[in-house]
């Protein structure tokens, strides 16, 4: 088709069959497998470690949570969490267990994967609970509270709350490091990045220059911690070794949700675009979209034009399957992604050309 990649795939045809398959805009190099419509304000998404699964935090739920087969977009489950619905949802290394967080209740769930059913709640004793990370050793537990300023330490040992530690205004994403000892926090009304010493408590501020920190990655091999900003629209990344920040890179409007690739190369940002002036609950002028960078030079390797408000973002354990949300249109995308080589001789794939296409005609 014009404007369109070509595509080929080999069949064997031993029985009646039926397909179908994306064409591309012209040098896309992510690879579109479909849209799955989901129930209202798809928030979070997390992909099963086995890569067999996709869970959906529903923000206007019940459901609370929508389990789907990624690549035939088949529902195959639901977990409700009582009246409300859910903001994130995470793994822990095994897949045999999901943790996920609810706004309203300022509750935390810890979930059976097989079962899907809830083993434990856990109550933060704080107000309008975010973001949910694992301790490196899975032992405990780190909520973010939106409206408390403050973040839940809870043990899983006993499931009881240990403390509440205060930190800037508005936290949102979190990042633990490896060997135990660090969490990290983004701040969103603050801009502010606040580094936690997790054996004494103690609160220090690591970046103060951002304006709307909302979701952080790290990688450990390099030392980097990445970071999107909202309001200043653009990623930046600090040296956990050395304590110095710099921007990466500039971005779209609104960059929400960033994951990094397996081997650390490439990061993938989703865009929400420019807000509509009346309220950022309806669609804004301009479609959304995922961008990738390289995550060492911050170079263009490639971008999706989407729908309305990109907002959910993950990536297989094998670096082959980006699923995102357009959490105004209630529906997930499906992409596989190409090698890191292929991306980085891809000549920026369509990321110049997706200014253009952006804005809503």
């Amino acid at each position: 088709m014009a404007g369109r990649n070509d595509f080929e795939r080999a069949l064997f045809l031993d029985e009646p069959l039926s397909f179908a398959y994306i064409l591309d805009p012209k040098g896309q190099l992510l690879h579109g497998l479909g849209t799955i419509a989901t129930a209202g304000a798809p928030k979070g998404v997390s992909i099963t470690p086995d890569g067999s699964e996709v869970w959906t935090s529903i923000l206007n739920g019940p459901p609370s949570i929508e389990i789907f087969e990624p690549r035939s977009g088949k529902r195959i489950g639901e977990i409700d969490l009582g009246e409300h619905g859910a903001v994130e949802v995470i793994f822990n290394r095994a897949g045999t267990l999901a943790y996920t967080s609810q706004m309203e209740t300022a509750l935390c769930f810890e979930i059976d994967v097989k079962t899907r059913k809830v083993l434990r709640t856990f109550d933060t004793e704080s107000a309008w609970t975010k973001w949910v990370e694992l301790s490196p050793d899975e032992k405990t537990l780190y909520a973010s509270n939106w409206s408390g300023d403050d973040v839940s330490v809870i043990d899983l040992t006993t499931g009881k709350l240990v403390r509440r530690i205060r930190v800037s205004n508005t936290p949102r994403g979190m990042y633990a490091t490896a060997d135990g000892k660090t969490l990290y926090v983004g701040g969103f009304d603050s801009g502010q990045l606040d580094r936690i010493d997790l054996e004494t408590g103690k609160v220090t501020v690591a970046f103060k220059g951002g304006k709307a920190l909302r979701h952080l990655v790290g990688d450990e091999r390099t030392g980097r911690l990445y970071m999107s900003d909202m309001g200043a629209d653009c990623v930046w990344v600090h040296d956990m070794r050395s304590g110095t920040t710099k921007k990466l890179v500039d971005t779209d409007k609104k960059p929400n949700t960033i994951v990094l690739s397996p081997d650390g190369r490439a990061l993938f940002v989703s865009c929400r675009g420019e807000n509509n002036p009346r309220s950022y609950y309806l669609p804004g002028p301009e479609w959304g979209s995922i961008l990738v960078f390289d995550a060492l030079s911050g170079k263009p390797l490639d971008a999706v034009v989407c729908g309305n408000q990109p907002t959910a973002l993950d990536i297989s354990a094998d670096g082959r399957l980006l699923v995102s949300s357009d959490f105004l249109d209630n529906r997930l995308r499906v992409y596989e992604v190409p090698p890191y080589e292929t991306l980085a001789a891809g000549g920026g794939g369509r990321y110049q050309a997706h200014f253009a296409e952006i804005k809503k005609r």
